[in-house]
């Protein structure tokens, strides 16, 4: 795991490798989840003003759904999302002339017709974020049928996630949060690193527990400091002792 601020980081989306392959799953992410889209407030707010732009492109089953339940809806576990067709398809979604389903928000993006891409729980997938009451935990969730090419593919081409997501993380979260987890990912991710990494954590979990709580909070106040990169240098150096 690593901390940069008050964002916890699954040690997947450095180590795990994913590309899209929309040739191979047909934009599945807009059809098969457990709700809608997320959104935040700022987005859900948004979306009054969204709806007339994008209308023209969606199909009619889509248009009555909206005007059915509005622009967005709200879900016991994860708040404001965008609506669906059955708990499927989003609403926003459309299929384009080789049957691949696209967002239709982010094609009035492209078009020049919206300065707003697409909901960042969108863009930001397969990285899912969670909100505690402290945290924002960042987590690497690809559907495991689903998404099957896209890591295929990701490892053929030798793609890290994080790499992947470049855009939508530094939408998200800025250009230096990026450059803080990509010189980390540089510095501690290396495969020569690895090995010797997950040897020192096999053998010593309840020292790291404890290690992790008071690198933690020295780490805590100091922008784009991170836990990770305190207990690397630790064990690296642990270990060349």
């Amino acid at each position: 795991m690593i901390a940069i601020e008050n964002k916890l980081i699954s040690d997947d989306i450095i180590e795990q490798q994913f590309v899209c392959d929309l040739n191979a799953c047909k934009g599945g992410c807009c059809v098969d989840g457990d709700c809608g889209a997320p959104l935040s407030f700022e987005e859900a707010q948004l979306l009054h003003a969204i709806y007339p732009v994008v209308k023209d492109d969606l199909v009619p089953q889509h248009i009555a759904a909206i005007e059915e339940q509005g622009t967005y809806v709200m879900d016991d576990e994860y708040g404001y999302v965008t609506p669906t067709i059955d708990g499927g398809v989003c609403v926003y979604a459309y299929t384009d002339e080789v049957g691949i389903v696209k967002c239709a928000i982010e094609k009035a993006w492209k078009e020049g017709k919206l300065a707003f891409q697409k909901p960042i729980s969108c863009h930001l997938y397969p990285i899912r974020v969670k909100q505690s009451q402290e945290f924002e935990l960042l987590n690497y969730e690809p559907r495991k049928k689903m998404c099957k090419p896209a890591c295929k593919l990701g490892a053929t081409l030798k793609i890290p996630v994080y790499k992947f997501l470049q855009q939508p993380l530094e939408r998200a979260y800025g250009k230096e949060f990026y450059q803080a987890l990509s010189d980390i990912a540089d510095q501690f991710y290396q495969p020569q690193h690895a090995k010797m990494r997950h040897e020192f954590v096999d053998n010593n979990s309840t020292q790291i527990a404890y290690l992790l709580s008071i690198r933690f909070l020295q780490a805590w106040y100091s922008p784009y400091s991170s836990m990770h990169l305190d207990f690397g240098k630790y064990f690296l150096r642990i270990k060349s002792d």
